[in-house]
């Protein structure tokens, strides 16, 4: 197999592939590790590579699910690999490896994939973009020194630059969503307590976070959807699960939806008029194909729920550090923490319980309040974020004009404001990426269903993935520019 073709496929059209015999997963790691030399040094998406899955992969160990062979990268955060560096994207953890497998990590190796290397995330996933200290920045495939977005930037643009097919990612306030939406690619936030957080966590970041991957296609965000949606002994909760698999559901439309659709600020952040231009043309596509659509937007203060929600994120986030400062021996300081995540320290520090208590009430009735607008429409579409990819300095942990009060404002805001409602409700949501800014950067339009219901929106998603299609646009830094995804049909 080529280069060229091997960028072509999505996940499932690769796995194909190996199923039929017509290659085999050790070429397929030859190819990613080809592929990783031939543009990370531009995207600077990879920060670490595993010789005995490239070089001396042995294909016994290899799980037996539906991605059999397919290369995958892991993000620097949970989701980690026994045995395996898991550093948060922090010098304070430099050289730290993980002690014991999630459950993530099982059921993505059951799923078949062959987990070649860490992709790169900003320190302790707190950003909204891919910037650190430890690795540098990693750019959107669409241009050099442009943000990725995050927290799974480095995932995000190693899918859409054609390193590999599909990459883990996580999401607490939007950080599978916002880099799907710089980079050009497909990030699914499932529902809460979908993908268990097995066995060290109940739910992830007090049941705001969520795990899964970043794509290329819906029909693979499918398909692993139903691998990992697999509930563990021991889980706080358990979902409802659909009648039918994820991979069987996007075969057939949707019913008839209620869907509102906003562009309108939820935190006093303008919207490009592009990016608005960008969900109304959808709006106007869902309503050709027979949905009820009305333009309507929820009524929350959402600058509020975000300084709540520092309130629930950082609490005990000193403990947390303290915690790893023991284990590889370094000293919390700035030396080894990023000015703005050292200022969250120092705030974690000072936090009493009454303010975790407090915040968890506030982000109760903002939960609910957003939860009315699901007893209105089955699906909520806007923006995934208000502007496209911007230069790198802006968003950053690096930044040392930032106070922590000013944090909402400067860092959050311009990124977190469509997508942090849906870590708050738990409720799932896509980012697709269904027009191109004037400036040649994507746009991401982000559709959201009521709690459980990744089903409807993997449905609209695969309706629109054939009204809008984007698997023949290509961006500039890229393993074979000018080469489309290709699915499982084959090439020719």
């Amino acid at each position: 197999m080529k280069l060229t073709e091997y960028a072509r496929y999505d996940a499932l059209g690769l796995a194909k592939l190996v199923a039929d015999g017509e290659v085999m997963p050790r070429e397929l790691a030859a190819l990613a590790a080809r592929a990783i030399a031939a543009v990370n040094p531009e995207l600077n998406a990879v920060v670490e590579t595993y010789a005995d899955r490239l070089e001396s992969l042995d294909e016994r160990t290899l799980g037996a699910g539906p991605f059999r062979g397919v290369p995958f990268l892991i993000k620097d955060v949970f989701g980690h690999e026994a045995g395996r560096k898991i550093e948060f994207g922090s010098r304070l953890c430099r050289g730290m490896v993980a002690e014991q497998d999630t459950a993530y990590c099982r059921l993505v190796k059951a799923a078949g994939v062959n987990i070649i290397g860490r992709s790169a995330a900003p320190e302790y996933s707190m950003a909204g973009t891919t910037e650190g200290a430890l690795y540098g920045n990693t750019s959107t495939p669409w241009r050099k020194g442009y943000s990725a977005g995050g927290s799974t930037g480095g995932g995000t643009a190693a899918v859409v630059a054609g390193i590999v097919p599909l990459a883990h990612g996580s999401d607490i306030g939007g950080s599978i969503r916002i880099p799907a939406s710089f980079c050009g690619g497909v990030g699914l936030k499932p529902s809460r307590g979908r993908v268990s957080f097995a066995p060290m966590i109940d739910e992830g970041g007090y049941g705001l976070a969520q795990n899964f991957v970043q794509t290329k296609t819906v029909r693979d965000a499918a398909a692993m959807l139903d691998c990992l949606a697999v509930p563990q002994p021991g889980d706080p909760f358990v979902i409802p699960q659909p009648q039918k698999s994820y991979t069987e559901l996007i075969l057939s439309p949707a019913p008839r939806l209620r869907i509102g659709w906003s562009t309108k600020p939820l935190m006093d952040f303008p919207t490009d008029p592009q990016v608005a231009e960008a969900v109304m043309r959808t709006a106007q596509i869902l309503a050709d194909l027979g949905h009820q659509v009305e333009e309507d937007s929820p009524n929350v203060d959402g600058l509020a729920a975000m300084r709540n929600m520092m309130d629930v994120w950082f609490f005990g986030f000193d403990l947390r550090l303290a915690g790893y400062a023991r284990r590889t021996g370094l000293v919390i300081g700035a030396e080894t923490l990023e000015p703005v995540i050292l200022k969250v320290h120092e705030y974690a520090r000072r936090m009493a319980p009454a303010q975790f208590i407090a915040a968890m009430v506030a982000l109760n009735a903002a939960r609910r309040q957003l939860g009315a607008y699901f007893t209105r429409h089955d699906v909520w579409l806007a923006p995934t974020t208000s502007r496209v990819a911007e230069p790198w300095g802006r968003y950053n942990l690096g930044r040392d004009d930032v106070e922590f009060e000013e944090l909402p404002d400067k860092i959050f805001r311009p990124v977190c404001q469509f997508t942090l409602p849906h870590n708050i409700m738990g409720t799932p949501a896509i980012s697709l990426p269904l027009a191109m800014h004037a400036s040649g950067l994507p746009i991401g339009v982000q559709l959201a269903a009521g709690p459980a219901n990744e089903h409807l929106l993997l449905q609209l998603a695969a309706a629109l993935e054939t009204a809008l299609p984007w698997s023949d646009r290509v961006p500039p830094l890229h393993v074979c520019p000018g080469v489309g995804v290709k699915s499982a049909e084959g090439l020719g």
